[in-house]
């Protein structure tokens, strides 16, 4: 097959996990900004990078279990492009240094929407019918959008988790 084709698939991949944080970013900070929710008054925006990191890392295990038969390195070298590279450093925002600071996700999940951008503007200035790549970047981006919802939603539990078992052990 062609190799453009399976860089097409590869870009369709990154763009499925990360190109939704951004349009997430920007409605949970218009919405939660200086907000605090719940009964432990936790900042939403905050949880945002681990939201991230999560989503990070389900996109790391993904390329772990495709690799999986041959963990050799001649093996892992000739199936990771440099952009997978900068994608696992999504993986960073679990460590405080990076996580403090929500708007560095940000500007790392820009990479990977900056593709969907650039397949958008050069749709609309070809204006090419039947090319179908503008229908598969709207499908892969709503995804994207989706499971950074639930990443969200999954970060926000396992901290009330953590806060409940927190709060019942200073009662012991």
């Amino acid at each position: 097959m062609n190799d453009d084709f399976f860089k097409y698939l590869d870009q369709l991949e990154l763009l499925g996990f990360f190109s939704g944080y951004p349009l997430l970013y920007a409605f949970i900070t218009s919405l939660f900004v200086h907000k605090k929710i719940g009964i432990e008054k936790i900042r939403i925006v905050s949880l945002l990078p681990l939201a991230y990191a999560f989503t990070g890392t389900l996109y790391l295990g993904l390329q772990l279990k495709n690799v999986y038969p041959d963990f050799s390195f001649s093996n892992i070298q000739a199936t990771i492009q440099p952009l997978k590279l900068v994608a696992f450093i999504s993986v960073l925002f679990w460590f405080p240094l990076l996580s403090k600071r929500p708007v560095i996700s940000l500007l790392h999940s820009l990479i990977f929407f900056f593709f969907l951008a650039k397949d958008l503007f050069v749709h609309t200035v070809k204006n090419q019918p039947g090319d179908g790549r503008m229908q598969n970047n709207m499908k892969v981006f709503t995804d994207s959008l989706l499971l950074n919802i639930i990443s969200l939603i999954t970060v926000v539990l396992f901290t009330y988790f953590i806060l409940f078992i927190k709060r019942r052990r200073k009662k012991i």
